[in-house]
């Protein structure tokens, strides 16, 4: 393998899994935003009719249309036209949220107008999910990528992109508070969400000579009826199990994140200060990355399984040590922000990384989209309820301003890390390199047992050249068998 193939196929898995950026972003920008809209217009005006918690989670119920639309067009259609249009629809809907505007510039109107454009934004990021993450692990089991590095390189150009999203969402604003100043809040919060359109066009023109992955060609189902109850029969406990442990995630993640600045809010004693509430923002997003690369470099030699269960459970040690020394953290922010980033490194290091892996690599080609959009909108459903059910919580335990309100979540959500890490050691299988090649092979003989015709499966293009790559793989590993048998027999004499 020359190193020019092998960064040729590396760049082809970020182009698959980059625009994952604009999810981070997206979400993460909404909270810096609701920030100013109070400063602005008074937290009276935005908290009638929930406004700051819809246009948080608003976006989340159209990632989930986007996710279940575009998982079924990603099968059928192919993974490069849902990629394609999913980019589209992020950089207009980012244009258009930034323009947002209501009859007579009322506040209602533009406020409404803004969650709609946030909702249909969200159709766009969803579609990323099961098009360019799909895209992405098939193109890293690829040639021309190391065999030990597959799950890395996923992590890298999907999750990882993820979460640099997060961090650049909450430093954009706080650079534009810099440059505007105080009395242009309104410029502030429109140019956030607009910049959002230019990864999402960078993206789009880097996917425009890419083709459909090699396991697509070939292991595809787009010429004949999905034996849906088949998959169902071999697939659900796994399903089940990663779909559920998606749900307590982003249930637990997404809300934190989006509520960072608010937690930050009332440890600096709500400060006037937006360069404190921006910057300490900053600051704990910056404490995804870090969790994010190093769980990348380690889901190869522990598998996305184990990495999973051990960043789960170093989450929930931290969450406890957090909601018991909450008072004493408290006193220092920057201690504070310290153990907090930690809380979310974890989380990006075991189920961060490896939700993607599991949920890309443990069904067959023929349905991957779906299987994957399936789980990754159970998810997102955790997210929206959990962007939701935060405020009452907080509430329920007191209150904003008490030290059982601000640590109740953390007591909730180390409880649920550890039930999520229980679900996926007894559900989730463990996933081995090349291992979407073996299961296809095994799909294929399972359908043809079951008297299903598997000569409709494929594309019908470059059927010969696939069967090339295949055969060239098998005859790779008959070759390592017999010089380890030659090697055997030398010892012996």
């Amino acid at each position: 393998m020359s190193q020019k193939t092998s960064l040729k196929q590396v760049s082809l898995i970020f182009a698959c899994g980059t625009a994952l950026f604009s999810d981070g972003y997206a979400n993460g920008v909404i909270s810096a935003v609701n920030t100013l809209l109070t400063r602005i217009y008074g937290s009276d005006a935005i908290s009638h009719h929930n406004y700051g918690t819809t246009l948080s989670s608003v976006v989340f119920a159209g990632t989930i249309v986007g996710m279940l639309t575009f998982g079924y067009l990603s099968d059928k259609l192919g993974r490069k036209f849902g990629m394609m249009a999913a980019t589209g629809i992020v950089a207009f809907f980012s244009l258009l949220s930034a323009a947002s505007s209501g009859a007579h510039h009322s506040l209602g109107g533009m406020l409404a107008m803004l969650s709609a454009c946030r909702f249909l934004l969200g159709i766009g990021v969803g579609a990323e999910y099961p098009c360019g993450s799909v895209a992405a692990s098939e193109q890293s089991e690829e040639s021309g990528v190391g065999k030990n590095a597959q799950h890395r390189w996923f992590a890298l150009a999907t999750n990882s992109m993820i979460d640099f999203g997060f961090v650049i969402s909450s430093f954009v604003p706080l650079v534009l508070f810099w440059i505007f100043g105080e009395h242009h809040l309104r410029a502030v919060w429109r140019m956030s969400l607009g910049l959002g359109c230019i990864p999402a066009m960078l993206v789009f023109v880097w996917r425009l000579s890419m083709e459909e992955p090699a396991h697509f060609k070939k292991n595809s189902i787009t010429r004949g009826r999905t034996p849906y109850w088949l998959i169902f029969k071999r697939y659900w406990l796994q399903w089940t199990g990663i779909a559920l442990a998606w749900f307590i995630y982003d249930f637990i993640t997404y809300p934190f994140g989006i509520y960072s600045s608010t937690i930050v809010n009332n440890i600096t004693g709500k400060s006037e200060s937006l360069t404190v509430v921006l910057g300490w923002a900053c600051v704990i997003n910056c404490f995804y990355m870090p969790g994010t690369i190093i769980g990348a470099f380690v889901v190869d030699y522990l598998g996305p399984k184990y990495t999973m269960i051990s960043g789960l459970l170093a989450q929930a040690v931290i969450g406890f040590i957090m909601s018991g020394l909450y008072n004493r953290l408290t006193v220092h922010v920057g201690a504070f922000a310290v153990v907090y980033g930690i809380f979310l490194s974890f989380g990006e290091f075991g189920p961060g990384n490896c939700l993607g892996l599991l949920a890309s690599k443990t069904g067959p080609t023929a349905v991957r989209g779906q299987f994957y959009g399936l789980a990754a909108a159970f998810g997102k459903v955790g997210a929206f309820v959990g962007t939701w059910a935060f405020p009452p919580i907080i509430d329920d335990f007191g209150g904003s301003t008490t030290t059982r309100g601000n640590t109740g979540p953390f007591w909730i959500g180390s409880g649920l890390a550890i039930l999520s890490a229980l679900i996926v050691l007894f559900t989730v299988r463990p996933l081995s390199h090349d291992g979407m090649v073996d299961e296809d092979i095994k799909f294929r003989q399972y359908l043809a047992e079951h008297g299903y015709d598997v000569s409709l499966m494929g594309t019908g293009e470059s059927e010969s050249t696939l069967d090339v790559g295949y055969e060239s793989r098998e005859l790779g590993d008959e070759k390592k068998s017999a010089e380890d048998d030659f090697t055997a027999v030398k010892d012996v004499v």
